[in-house]
């Protein structure tokens, strides 16, 4: 599915749920993709970008800025702690502030160097084990303790069970948001933004129907 495609979709949804077009950013979720694929996208005109791993991001992302300045990065992978200083010089947002020690660590490199990008608090709304992220009981303390931080949140971020009904915990993230008076929701894959999109969503994440399958090595 092309660029182009993507975008007249988001833009139908939006009218669709009564929201403003434009309202919704989309993230082209460049993960494990070619350089040559990464560049078509870019010609096309589009500079909002997401990636997972700090390693991947630091590999790629400084030359395409050569000639792209304006490219706009978001890490959406989980972030160590030991890797929180060089995702601030890289990216303009973090979408995965899932735990104190990790907010601790950006708010004192953030004082030091002066600057932060915009944050996300991420929220296993599906309470998985295996999966990042504040448990919803735990979100409303959390995010205060963030905030109380001096950290630019944003909004929150979920990555809703595989096996589930994703609209439901859209609609959690949702309500966690608004009682909070956050106006970023990051929510909404290539299978499913449309749906979170009609709940609220601000920013999607889309990588395969932008890219195509991804490719490992």
């Amino acid at each position: 599915m092309s660029l182009m495609d993507i975008k007249e979709r988001i833009n139908r949804a939006e009218t669709k749920a009564n929201r403003p077009k434009g309202d919704v950013t989309l993230i082209a979720v460049s993960k494990v993709q070619p350089n040559a694929r990464v560049e078509a996208i870019l010609s096309e005109g589009h500079r909002v970008f997401g990636e997972n791993k700090v390693q991947e991001a630091a590999g790629k992302w400084p030359a395409f800025r050569e000639t792209y300045n304006d490219v706009d990065l978001h890490l959406i992978g989980p972030l160590q702690t030991n890797k929180a200083r060089q995702a601030m010089t890289l990216a303009q947002a973090i979408h995965t502030l899932d735990r104190p020690k990790l907010a601790t660590t950006i708010a004192r490199i953030a004082q030091e160097i002066g600057s932060c990008p915009d944050l996300f608090i991420q929220v296993n709304t599906g309470e998985e084990p295996q999966k990042a992220g504040v448990l919803p009981s735990e979100a409303d303390t959390f995010i205060k303790d963030a905030i109380a931080l001096d950290l630019p949140i944003k909004g929150l971020m979920c990555i809703p069970p595989a096996e589930e009904e994703p609209s439901l915990h859209f609609a959690l993230l949702a309500k966690i948001a608004g009682r909070n008076g956050l106006a970023g929701l990051s929510m909404g894959m290539s299978g499913d933004f449309e749906s979170a999109i009609a709940l609220g969503a601000t920013h999607v994440r889309v990588g395969s129907a932008i890219f195509g399958d991804r490719v490992y090595d």
